[in-house]
């Protein structure tokens, strides 16, 4: 056996307790997993283990040299998931988080086809606009803003390309007036997001100068979408997604306030554990929505393709 067995043999040894029960783990005999520890401690030049009447205990090197091992055996252990993965059909319980107003909007009209496509999965869904912890939540896939995701520890994907824009309906701007310039937006009510960190600053840069306006009103909603609804009620102006209000725009539901304004960097991105071997499952809805999304233009944004 090479020195990278000795050094698995070595792990299920210490995980094992004993040279016995590791021997059993891996239908090898006793003397033969010996045979194999007292080589790795003469390739390595120190003692590893100290036999006890219990099992075995590791020597000061033995502790040191085994964290090395264990991070092989991870790595190897993945790597055979990751292969074997790549044959199995996907299926299990998938458990995904989205945005409230992107979860309604857009994803819950895909879900039929994805779910008809793979049908041995079972898709468990929350629409949240709280912050998620992929690993410590068992999380398989999260879908949200792409500048919400700052976890250097997991990979995004994006999507949906996205902008935010200005808008109200038309019998809010008939009875309280329209904005002609940024500055105006101080005097109307502004329909707020609450606990979004950054997101009632509204800034745009026009003819080459930054300008802020702290969005101020009677209305803060806890979602975009709760804002979004707000907004079709009359409420104020509100800063949505295009992806979200292009139906209305065109229906005439909303008037775009401000054209010239608009917020670029808000694309739409989904994220999933880096540390996790990507499982048949979670490729398979990575892939469905990055083809659901594939081609989209600011004239079909917002609408399902």
């Amino acid at each position: 056996m090479d020195i990278t067995g000795q050094m698995l043999s070595f792990v299920k040894v210490v995980e094992m307790g004993s040279i016995s029960a590791a021997s059993r783990a891996d239908g090898q005999t006793p003397s033969a997993v010996s045979k194999q520890m007292r080589q790795l401690e003469d390739h390595v030049g120190h003692r590893l283990l100290h036999r006890t009447p219990a099992g075995v205990a590791l020597t000061r090197e033995g502790r040191l040299f085994y964290e090395k091992c264990r991070a092989v055996a991870q790595s190897v252990a993945e790597a055979k998931a990751h292969i074997t993965s790549l044959s199995d059909a996907p299926k299990g319980v998938l458990q995904v988080t989205s945005s409230v107003a992107f979860g309604k909007a857009q994803l819950m009209k895909l879900l039929p086809g994805f779910l008809a496509r793979y049908p041995e999965i079972t898709l468990s869904l929350e629409l949240s606009d709280r912050k998620v912890d992929l690993e410590a939540e068992k999380i398989d896939v999260a879908i949200s803003f792409a500048e919400q995701q700052a976890n250097p520890g997991v990979i995004t994907r994006r999507i949906m390309k996205n902008t935010r824009i200005l808008v109200a309906s038309p019998a809010f701007l008939a009875r309280s007036g329209t904005p002609e310039q940024f500055a105006d937006l101080k005097r109307f009510n502004c329909l707020r997001t609450s606990d979004a960190v950054g997101r009632n600053a509204w800034r745009a840069v026009l003819n080459g100068a930054e300008h802020v306006v702290d969005a101020n009103g009677n209305f803060v909603g806890n979602s975009a979408d709760v804002v979004y609804r707000a907004t079709l009620a009359g409420l104020g102006i509100a800063r949505l997604s295009s992806y979200l209000v292009a139906d209305d725009l065109a229906a005439g539901r909303l008037v775009r306030v401000l054209p010239e304004y608009r917020q670029d960097h808000a694309d739409v991105a989904l994220a999933f554990a880096e540390r996790r071997n990507l499982s048949p499952k979670t490729r398979a809805l990575v892939d469905f929505l990055v083809e659901q999304f594939a081609g989209t233009t600011p004239a079909t944004r917002g609408r399902v393709i």
